[in-house]
């Protein structure tokens, strides 16, 4: 069980949750692949290899030379794609692809920080345009995630101007506790990669959720708690009286401080609607 409520006299306290595999049950950037296609905005082929790419990182074997090779193709690939474009059709697409893939336990976490009198962060590897209204979606207070540069005609230059990935997050974490007043001895972070550790060394209270390998031995070697979230549930079913935000407001969250879009983004964005599509 979560500490009683913060008193009033407390420095205050934040919980940072990494999004995919902690919060929901698959990636958030590879789970929107699908409705692209169908939208004409990506080829079979581009499909198929987000649909591997699930595969391996639902299995844990992608490793950080993996990620770090991932990062540079799709950040090469999106290159001249249009970022309204992006933003719509996430917002667009969201409640039916996300909703359903949010952890039960996850979301009973961040109501018992909220209760608790934390705010809630979500660090992600993600992008911004999916992160955030992802955040809205989950009450979350802030959102730490992927950005990149997006040029005059609002376009992606395929430059990544700010990756939130291993040490980076740690950094995000620590600055924020400057910005904020958090102390972070008595913060909380949840992940479920090793990748995260410089993250989770950051707080007073860690926690490894359904980790791979490598952070299972270093949360067992660390006595770090290890939480297992396998119950994935719409918020409606959860909550009855629970209100999903209406989609245009959905598509202003997803516009809100985000100025462009992530390096995973890439896997399913297009270029405009009237465009070929990529290229196998």
């Amino acid at each position: 069980m979560l500490t009683l409520v913060e008193n009033c006299f407390s420095p205050r306290t934040a919980a940072f949750f990494d999004l995919d595999k902690t919060v929901i049950a698959k990636s958030s950037t590879l789970t929107f692949s699908k409705s692209f296609y169908q939208g004409g905005l990506i080829n079979r082929r581009a499909v198929l290899r987000t649909a591997y790419a699930q595969f391996v990182f639902l299995a844990g074997g992608a490793d950080h030379d993996q990620m770090e090779r991932m990062r540079e193709y799709l950040s090469a690939l999106c290159k001249g794609w249009n970022v309204q474009q992006v933003k719509e059709i996430v917002a667009e697409t969201l409640h039916d692809l996300i909703d359903p893939i949010i952890y039960d336990e996850a979301a009973t976490l961040i109501e018992e920080h909220h209760t608790a009198g934390r705010d809630v962060v979500i660090v992600s590897t993600s992008g911004a345009e999916v992160v955030e209204p992802i955040g809205e979606l989950l009450g979350a207070d802030r959102v730490v995630a992927t950005r990149m540069v997006v040029g005059d005609d609002g376009c992606f230059t395929g430059e990544v101007e700010y990756y939130a990935y291993g040490p980076t997050k740690a950094e995000a974490v620590r600055a924020l506790a400057v910005s904020e007043g958090y102390d972070l001895s008595r913060c909380y972070a949840y992940s479920d990669s090793a990748t995260d550790v410089p993250m989770l060394e950051a707080v007073g209270h860690p926690h490894a959720v359904n980790p791979d390998r490598a952070l299972r031995r270093e949360a067992t070697l660390r006595e770090w708690p290890i939480l297992v979230f396998n119950r994935p549930v719409r918020l409606k079913q959860r909550l009855p009286a629970f209100s999903m935000p209406p989609r245009p407001a959905l598509v202003a969250a997803a516009a809100v401080g985000a100025a462009a879009v992530t390096a995973g983004l890439v896997w399913y964005a297009s270029r405009r609607r009237t465009t070929s599509a990529v290229s196998g």
